[in-house]
């Protein structure tokens, strides 16, 4: 029951950030027949990129033995901070994600891996945290996609301003998922 809580609780904040990035791509103006092919791209990354992670997490897991967990949360944080932090510059964050829309072949796989570094970090804590890859993976996939399609259905009418403050509160939520099973973890709870 506590592996799924945890999946639940890294689930909403990834839902939400690509929500943001799909609502972004829908505000540039992404025509209706692409969609379908921009949410499978999303996706694919999303659900990708912790497979490596998972992967990853769960070899360092066996060489770190006890403190595995402690790693996971780590890289939580990491993933949440990604979140909260300025890139700075929202132009260049608009155009990666206009070429992203209508990119084909190897220059889909630049762009993906640009927009999928938190889902590594998730998948790093994922499999430091020991939980199940199959499982894991698959709800990532299906939020993905969830997320990415409501993102660009209603994206047109959402503001840059909705869609930054979409980013921070995702951080935001991994951060204090970290902060409660390290908590938990230290109250051996």
């Amino acid at each position: 029951m506590s592996d799924l809580l945890i999946t639940v609780a890294l689930l909403v904040p990834l839902a939400i950030d690509t929500f943001a990035l799909a609502a972004a791509l829908g505000m540039a103006g992404l025509e209706p027949r692409h969609r379908l092919r921009v949410s499978l791209v999303f996706t694919a990354f999303e659900a990708g990129m912790p497979i490596l992670g998972i992967v990853i997490g769960h070899a360092a897991g066996t060489v770190l033995g006890a403190w595995a967990g402690y790693g996971g949360i780590l890289f939580l944080l990491f993933a949440g901070w990604l979140l909260l932090r300025d890139s700075g510059d929202d132009e260049a964050d608009s155009k990666r994600l206009r070429l992203l829309a209508h990119a084909r072949g190897l220059a889909i796989i630049d762009l993906g891996l640009s927009i999928s570094v938190d889902e590594l970090a998730v998948g790093l804590s994922a499999g430091l945290l020991g939980l199940a890859a199959i499982l894991t993976v698959s709800w990532i996939a299906l939020q993905a996609f969830v997320a990415t399609q409501l993102g660009l259905a209603v994206g047109h009418g959402l503001g840059a301003q909705a869609r930054e403050r979409s980013e921070r509160f995702a951080g935001v939520m991994l951060i204090v998922v970290a902060l409660v099973l390290l908590a938990l973890r230290l109250l051996k709870v």
